[in-house]
């Protein structure tokens, strides 16, 4: 596999020399079209006094004129295109040196009542959702964020697939991504959904065919006039009678123009980002399935996306002012403009859905699949339904520089529970949302931190950071007793895997040790697998009591007055214990 950064910065290089030509071409293209424009000019002031040769030489220099500004248009195009390369790889080359906090946090996805999201920080500043998005759309952001949320352990293996597939292609995903980041869509998916299946018709079916025979009236009676057999007045008063006719549907063809305005962007966006889809080859199966979701029996979802967009595109050329009367009045554009898209509508408005789930499924997937590319020193789990929950040989945190993560090896059982006790700032928290994100990044199909693992996957329940609400006058404490009743309650349904982080934080000392041991005992006689962090060394004697349960410690020492981690999960109870240490260390005692 290629070095992400050194294919990073090759292809930095690249685009940049791709923009820096495009913008030299789109110079050459404008001085030339100057030097048409001026010697069309003179051709045609030579030649004033022969009308057929000036006239020719005016055509001429208006086709050569068009042609140029069309080339000109499509330069400029691809100069953006390639500068939206050049910026998904600078951001790249910043965010692999750890420079993504000014990111989307994905605040917004952010559920307090949700399985494990607000414990693991998946979401905010320097979270998981932040270092791994490159989402452009809100579609693809939410998706992304509902496959972190998931808790889906089925079908895992048909996920990694399409990781893997996506992965090892880097320039289809930077496409992909240039492409989207193009267009500003105006309108979100789910309000044109909504839209496209509530619209009422109103043209009749007469509207198909009038266009078509009152164009054919108007040109007969413009040859007619040309040759001089009817007076010109004769096509003065045929405008009037178009302008009627269009004058009928004015108000609704106006309200359907304004919205249309709001959507063609998105329409335009998302036939290019279809038509990237349906060229590729996939291979995975899930990646296939997705790919046959956007294809016809007779036509391509972006052919028939582009027929939209430049139905879209003619009615919106109504807001020239002369084209609106001309066009109307001899040709009833708007009437065959509105009539194409509301026949477009009818007959594909239920498919959009699928099409535009389709477009955030691989917005989302681009995500998945280059953070996998970034990080080939990870490793898929190998899934098994024989094998230990997790069997992890140095499992660290994705978030974590490689230089200095320490890593530890994990293996728990089914109906399994460790108490993990450790002094301050050892790293019990650290590891709780390890333990976590593999969970998760291996249900969702990523590779994980690790050297190798072995995984019987299993959902993720976890009480780490209860707050207290003012908004819903709770305690702190009895935010933190909901919490732990919702766990009750979530595994009596279906197994989960347990993670809590010092429970029982608001109340006394004792009462708290009580309940705790209760609690952890509790979930024990419920077969339930997990882990649980507490200074309360008292916690670990259930270890005595009840073969499912292990202690685990975090260690610190105290060396020469300094204090010193080593970040180990060891097998056993931690001894060494350091807030009298760090309080007089820092002189608050």
């Amino acid at each position: 596999m290629d070095n992400p950064i050194e294919y990073y910065k090759a292809h930095l290089e690249t685009y940049k020399a791709e923009a820096k030509a495009c913008q030299k071409k789109m110079i050459s293209l404008s001085l030339l079209r100057l030097g048409v424009f001026a010697l069309s000019a003179f051709g045609v002031y030579f030649f004033f006094d022969n009308w057929q040769i000036a006239a020719g030489v005016g055509l001429v220099g208006v086709i050569v004129f068009v042609k140029l500004l069309s080339r000109y248009t499509d330069v400029k195009q691809n100069k953006a295109f390639y500068e939206a390369l050049v910026n998904i790889n600078e951001d790249e080359l910043k965010i692999a040196s750890g420079d993504f906090h000014n990111r989307d946090e994905g605040l917004q996805f952010q559920d307090p009542s949700h399985f494990y999201s607000l414990d693991i920080d998946l979401f905010g500043r320097g979270s998981f959702f932040q270092f791994i998005n490159r989402t452009t759309i809100k579609e693809g952001a939410f998706k992304l964020s509902e496959l972190l949320k998931a808790n889906n352990i089925e079908e895992i293996p048909e996920r990694q697939d399409a990781i893997k597939e996506l992965s090892l292609d880097p320039k289809w995903r930077q496409h992909y991504s240039a492409t989207s980041s193009l267009v500003s869509v105006e309108t979100p998916a789910k309000e044109i959904i909504g839209w496209l299946k509530e619209y009422q018709t109103f043209l009749p079916k007469i509207a198909k065919w009038l266009p078509i025979g009152f164009s054919v009236v108007t040109i007969t009676l413009l040859v007619l006039t040309i040759t001089s057999v009817i007076t010109p007045s004769f096509i003065g008063y045929w405008l009037f009678v178009g302008l009627g006719i269009s004058g009928k549907y004015v108000k609704k063809i106006n309200m359907l123009s304004l919205k249309v305005d709001k959507v063609k962007d998105t329409f335009r966006q998302y036939s290019l980002l279809l038509k990237l889809i349906e060229d590729a080859s996939f291979k995975s199966g899930l990646l296939k399935e997705k790919q046959e979701k956007i294809m016809s029996n007779d036509k391509k979802a972006s052919a028939i996306f582009k027929e939209l967009s430049r139905a879209l595109d003619a009615l919106d050329n109504r807001n020239n002012i002369i084209g609106a009367i001309f066009g109307n009045g001899y040709f009833l554009t708007d009437i065959k403009n509105s009539y194409r898209i509301e026949q477009w509508i009818k007959d594909y408005a239920h498919k959009v859905q699928d099409w535009f789930e389709v477009v955030s499924f691989f917005d989302a997937y681009n995500s998945l699949g280059n953070f996998a590319y970034n990080h080939p020193q990870f490793n898929y789990p190998e899934i098994s339904s024989n094998a230990a929950v997790i069997d992890a040989e140095k499992l660290g945190h994705p978030l974590l520089d490689a230089s200095k993560r320490v890593d530890s090896d994990l293996v728990i059982n089914n109906e399994q529970f460790f108490i993990v006790t450790g002094a301050n700032m050892a790293g019990k928290s650290t590891f709780l949302r390890t333990v976590s994100l593999h969970i998760v990044m291996a249900n969702v199909g990523l590779p994980i931190c690790a050297n190798e693992s072995k995984y019987n996957p299993v959902k993720l329940i976890t009480s780490m950071r209860t707050t207290d609400s003012l908004t819903d006058d709770s305690s702190y404490f009895f935010s933190e007793l909901t919490r732990l009743k919702f766990i009750v309650d979530t595994i009596a349904k279906a197994p989960y895997f347990i993670i809590l982080d010092e429970i029982l934080k608001g109340t006394n000392s004792t009462d708290k040790a009580i309940g705790s041991k209760k609690f952890v005992e509790k979930l024990v006689a419920s077969n339930a697998t997990g882990i649980i962090a507490t200074h309360d060394l008292s916690l670990c004697d259930i270890e005595q009591e009840l073969d499912d349960v292990q202690n685990y410690y975090f260690d610190a020492e105290i060396i020469n007055d300094e204090l010193y981690f080593d970040y180990k999960l060891k097998k056993g109870i931690c001894q060494n214990m350091n807030a009298s240490f760090l309080l007089k260390k820092m002189e608050i005692v």
